[in-house]
């Protein structure tokens, strides 16, 4: 019994023997190569700004199954960066994503896809990525400045918000009939807050107490006017109050 397994063992070895010469033969005798994707034209590409020649050489790499992963994510770094340089956003966002999906360490990247959510206009998606670069590297300086510079935005967004649709007095104790008219529309309550709060900046900005008392009392009369002039016909309060805002910031809106 032994015996009869020992050949069936040989025979089996043999053939085995017999194939692998047969395809060492059909080869010219070598094993088949290991194909290697070079990264290099598509990086040097990108580095020169080439669009038509980066194109092709990174898409070689970015769609090889057999791109290894780190040559993968060099490939998509440098198209991504191309892409933005370009203006082309949406692309750029694309390949950064992909990039940090195989490697979420990379600080730099983080930063820079933040800045194109920025250019989106996508301010929280923004904030996120300049957050997520700093947790991984708490001295990346460009990422700590964009993290602050939008984390001020959205606070001052938030506080327009906040007061969004309210006068600069208070509505409860609103006793006229023009101040009833401004509690109730939207548009009117902010426009009387702005011109408030442009009044406020160009006392503050005078150059003496003389200068800041004339201003004061030009406020004080446009009050005195809309107070008066409101219900009588003809009278159009929106475009007082615009008028009066854009009198206070000047032509140049400031």
């Amino acid at each position: 019994m032994r015996s009869q397994n020992l050949i069936r063992l040989s025979g089996a070895v043999a053939l085995c023997a017999l194939s692998l010469g047969a395809a060492h033969a059909a080869t010219g005798g070598e094993p088949a190569a290991v194909v290697q994707v070079d990264v290099a034209p598509c990086l040097a590409a990108a580095a020169a700004d080439d669009m038509d020649k980066a194109g092709s050489a990174c898409a070689s790499v970015i769609d090889n199954e057999k791109t290894a992963k780190a040559d993968l994510v060099k490939a998509l770094i440098a198209r991504g960066a191309l892409y933005a340089r370009h203006d082309q956003v949406d692309r750029a966002i694309a390949d950064d994503s992909r990039a940090l999906q195989l490697d979420p360490t990379l600080a730099d990247l983080f930063n820079a896809r933040g800045e194109l959510w920025l250019k989106k206009g996508d301010k929280p998606k923004a904030v996120q990525d300049f957050g997520a670069a700093l947790k991984i590297d708490p001295n990346h300086e460009k990422a700590r400045a964009n993290h602050k510079a939008m984390a001020r935005e959205l606070e001052r967004i938030g506080a327009q918000m906040a007061v969004a649709g309210k006068p600069s007095f208070n509505c409860r104790s609103a006793a006229r009939a023009v101040e009833k008219a401004i509690c109730a529309n939207r548009e009117l309550a902010d426009l009387d807050r702005e011109i408030f709060a442009s009044n406020a900046r160009v006392i503050r900005e005078a150059s003496n107490p003389a200068e800041a008392k004339a201003l004061q009392r030009e406020q004080d009369e446009f009050i005195a006017r809309r107070n008066a002039g409101f219900g009588r016909p003809g009278y159009d309060l929106k475009k007082a109050m615009q008028e009066r805002l854009q009198r206070i910031n000047g032509v140049d809106g400031y």
